[in-house]
């Protein structure tokens, strides 16, 4: 019998992270941000200076990167023994991984990575195709979304709390950059799959919609 899984799949800064990682915890569940997976991916090319066009360096450098999630109050991501977690928020890095994330031979290799996550007692696996590509046998799907402009705000203050300089309106165009380009990608768009709970977290405080996420798997 496979571990049970729970998708949290959606748009750019809808809060999938928050809200996966605190439902792994009161699950006591394993957590798959695949995201950062590609955003590590992302950090290796730019540090091997590798161009994000060139699709053989770049399957090659995912199927021999070693990647380690730390998941405990906050996530930390080790690449190759060492810490990149104040890359991953970088907007340069986030901008390089939707580039590589729409080649289909980096899609592929990242596959099985991702897949082997999944462990007993379950997993909750955050991204955009999880509950479509990944797992798509996953008895627990949720598609969590919000506004363009609630997700440039959201962005905006993590950026600014954590002393990153942001300009809103740039941000707000780069997310709806971000979310044409995943939308309209061959691999792997960014879609609803069948079987999802749809969840707008437009206007809904961060500890109502993890009490909503865990009705759903409990019901």
């Amino acid at each position: 019998m496979l571990p049970a899984v729970l998708t949290i799949d959606g748009p750019s800064g809808a809060g999938k992270g928050t809200i996966s990682r605190l439902v792994a915890k009161k699950l006591g569940w394993h957590y798959l941000d695949s995201g950062s997976i590609y955003r590590a991916l992302a950090i290796a090319v730019l540090q091997k200076a590798i161009d994000v066009t060139d699709e053989a360096s770049i399957v090659e450098v995912a199927r021999t990167m070693e990647l380690t999630f730390v998941c405990a109050d906050e996530l930390t991501v080790i690449l190759d023994g060492s810490d990149i977690t104040r890359q991953l928020s970088l907007e340069t890095t986030g901008n390089t991984a939707s580039m590589i994330a729409v080649l289909p031979a980096v899609r592929a290799a990242l596959l099985k990575k991702q897949q082997d996550f999944r462990l007993m007692p379950g997993l909750v696996a955050d991204g955009r195709d999880m509950g479509t590509v990944v797992f798509p046998d996953a008895p627990h799907k949720i598609f969590l979304t919000a506004s363009a402009e609630k997700r440039a705000e959201r962005r905006y203050k993590q950026l600014i709390e954590k002393g990153v300089d942001a300009n809103l309106s740039r941000l707000l165009l780069d997310i709806q950059e971000r979310d044409r380009r995943d939308s309209e990608r061959a691999a792997a768009p960014l879609v609803m799959a069948a079987d999802a709970v749809f969840l707008d977290t437009s206007e809904m405080p961060v500890e109502i919609v993890v009490a909503e996420v865990l009705h759903i798997i409990n019901n």
